[in-house]
């Protein structure tokens, strides 16, 4: 089964995610992070790599009305986390097939895990792109062959 989620869905789980980790009740009882699924934790882990996005994450309400504004001067928050966790669950299934090798061989270069991702987004979105524009599948070897060139540059 294919599971689809609508921008507000993806909005509702990542506000939903900071809630249950950062929010202030949670924090003073001293409860945050508990019960969390392993989806969870993940997205715990990105945020906490976040701060920036905070603010945006504990309003759901302003994430949820402020869906259709687009401002190229700033990232959109859960654009940037769902493509952390996009890439995440690529190299736990190695799919497609080399980017673990080449995300994990990035990391060593860059020393830093979350560098890498942000240059692989750059690889993920150029290869999300060019397949919208060609009306074709994406080019999962083009994706590879884009982190393994900056894994292997300086």
């Amino acid at each position: 089964m294919l599971i689809q989620p609508t921008q507000a869905d993806v909005r509702r789980f990542f506000c939903g995610v900071f809630a249950k980790t950062h929010g202030a009740a949670v924090v003073q009882e001293g409860l945050a992070g508990l019960n969390l699924s392993p989806l969870e934790e993940l997205v715990r882990s990105w945020i906490d790599e976040h701060p920036e996005y905070h603010a945006e994450l504990a309003d759901l309400d302003g994430a949820l009305r402020n869906m259709e504004q687009v401002d190229p001067n700033r990232d959109n928050p859960f654009l940037h986390l769902s493509m952390h966790l996009s890439i995440s669950e690529q190299c736990s299934i190695d799919q497609p097939r080399g980017i673990r090798q080449a995300v994990e061989l990035l990391s060593a270069r860059r020393n830093s895990l979350h560098t890498a991702h942000h240059e692989v987004m750059q690889c993920l979105g150029r290869m999300v792109m060019e397949s919208q524009q060609k009306g074709k599948p994406p080019d999962g070897a083009a994706y590879i062959a884009c982190v393994q060139r900056n894994a292997t540059q300086d």
